[in-house]
């Protein structure tokens, strides 16, 4: 019994070989599943609750009023935001069109706020599959049970007898391997960054600003202050239907809707607008961080100290002399997959099989 559920635990921490870095996981794995259940969440308010309820004349049909704006738009009045609820306007942005130089924002993203959301979840996703698809499973047949911390002793000789074959005849050959990685590193931040300002276009040119507004919001005095979230994701707007009349003249009805969804997208909204600051500081750390190891060698030797703590310095020192940032790479990623014991075993026989090699 015991050597079963031992098998199947070797065999789940077998599949759990680490490919990426804790950065990386945190665009393919955190994002994507933020916004996979945001686009799950909104879906199921659009299409299974009522997004949109609109108050017209009896003449017009409820139901007809309602499918219309939500199909087409409904509208805003930007100026009107700071009127006086009750007094000057009976909501934030709603009133009556005074003149033809009136300022109109017309709301259409409601529609697409789940198709969005489930399509930037996509773009997270592709550095991901890239570096998958490229890596093709190495690290996990160098590794194979030697992250376990039992295993046969002539299972384990011969394990690292090929990953030392394997390195050595390899050498020099790396590089290519590690800068695919790192170019997966710099699609990620090219993506949240991109992506910030896609959401900025999508919402009108109002994301970029949305969540420092919000925060600077509630400093402002209660009664005097305007609602970014209001001005972004009004909860009541305007839509104008369009009818003939019983002379045959096309009869304008103004209606009034209520947009019970917003409450949930403004609140998505900002949430998003903070998550996507941080993953986009965290990312470009991270490259900061990247660039300091493809150019400092000394930052990969300490490094390297870093993951190999139990190996003697001077073998790590000897194997960072003689290794490409590529050689490094991969042999950091061994030590994230393997148990440290062994890993140390690995170090000091390839310390040992470097020896009188010529510097590369």
């Amino acid at each position: 019994m015991f050597d079963v559920f031992g098998s199947v635990k070797a065999l789940m921490k077998l599949d759990s070989v680490c490919i990426d870095n804790n950065v990386f996981r945190m665009h393919y794995k955190g994002t994507v599943v933020i916004l996979v259940a945001f686009s799950l969440l909104v879906t199921s308010r659009q299409y299974i609750g009522d997004p949109i309820d609109c108050i017209v004349d009896a003449s017009v049909g409820g139901d007809i009023m309602d499918t219309y704006c939500w199909i087409h738009s409904t509208y805003t009045l930007p100026d009107k935001l700071d009127g006086k609820i009750g007094v000057d306007v009976p909501h934030p942005g709603v009133s009556s069109l005074t003149s033809k130089s009136d300022k109109v924002k017309y709301h259409k993203y409601y529609q697409w706020v789940c198709f969005v959301l489930f399509f930037q979840a996509m773009l997270f996703y592709i550095p991901r599959y890239l570096w998958k698809t490229w890596e093709g499973g190495r690290m996990k047949m160098l590794v194979m049970d030697l992250n376990c911390p039992i295993v046969d002793e002539d299972n384990k000789c011969g394990r690292k007898k090929l990953i030392l074959d394997y390195f050595l005849s390899n050498i020099k050959n790396h590089n290519f391997y590690a800068f695919r990685f790192f170019f997966c590193e710099v699609l990620n931040f090219i993506n949240v960054v991109g992506q910030i300002f896609f959401m900025d276009m999508f919402l009108g040119y109002e994301f970029t600003t949305y969540g420092s507004d919000v925060l600077s919001m509630t400093e402002d005095d209660p009664l005097n202050r305007v609602d970014p979230m209001a001005r972004v994701f009004p909860k009541v707007t305007k839509c104008t239907f369009n009818k003939y009349g019983p002379g045959g003249n096309i009869v304008p009805y103004d209606g009034l809707c209520v947009l019970p969804l917003n409450i949930v997208n403004e609140k998505i909204y900002v949430f998003l607008w903070f998550w996507f600051i941080i993953v986009a500081v965290i990312s470009g750390v991270s490259l900061l961080y990247r660039l300091a190891t493809v150019f400092g060698p000394q930052v990969r030797m300490y490094l390297l100290r870093a993951k190999s703590r139990l190996s003697d310095q001077r073998h790590i020192d000897r194997i960072s002399q003689k290794c490409q940032v590529g050689d490094w790479f991969v042999l950091y990623q061994l030590g994230k997959n393997m148990d440290p014991l062994i890993y140390r075993e690995l170090i000091n026989d390839l310390a040992s099989r470097l020896e009188g090699r010529d510097t590369v």
